[in-house]
């Protein structure tokens, strides 16, 4: 299923950058200065339930990009959401204002999650996410859902 996805991701944000979750938790687990600017582009109810531990939330129907004006063009950042199309729609307004570095996370915290990888509400590891809905929720294991 997430195949099709990311085919549909593809179709529609073919200028998109994306990283797999193997990529991503190399990436982070790296002991360097290069470790990315990580963006929650769910709901604040959504990631009021869990999220990923370094992630900062903006929602993708904010107006603008204000929460990154302290931010460098040419800072590596990765976006996700719960399946990686409103991240992708994220990722895309961040490169047309001059990103440079910017990845959608394949799979969103829904892949995330069903590979075992750790996800966090207030500094305490959890493992439950919001479903966003019934149709995107069956795309996460059912053990995690909220």
């Amino acid at each position: 299923m997430f195949y099709l996805l990311e085919l549909l991701l593809k179709l529609n944000f073919p200028n998109v950058k994306s990283v797999n979750i193997s990529q991503f938790r190399q990436w982070l687990n790296e002991k360097s200065s290069s470790i990315p600017l990580v963006l929650d582009a769910r709901s604040q109810e959504e990631y009021a339930v869990s999220h990923l531990k370094s992630a900062q939330l903006i929602e993708v129907n904010d107006s603008d990009i204000a929460v990154l004006p302290e931010v460098p063009l040419k800072t590596s950042i990765v976006v996700y959401c719960s399946v990686g199309y409103r991240s992708a729609k994220l990722v895309q307004r961040l490169q047309k204002a001059g990103y440079q570095n910017v990845f959608n996370l394949s799979g969103g915290i829904f892949e995330w999650t069903n590979q075992g990888e750790a996800i966090f509400k207030d500094k305490h590891q959890v493992e439950i996410v919001h479903p966003y809905n019934f149709l995107w929720g069956k795309l996460l294991k059912s053990k995690y859902h909220y």
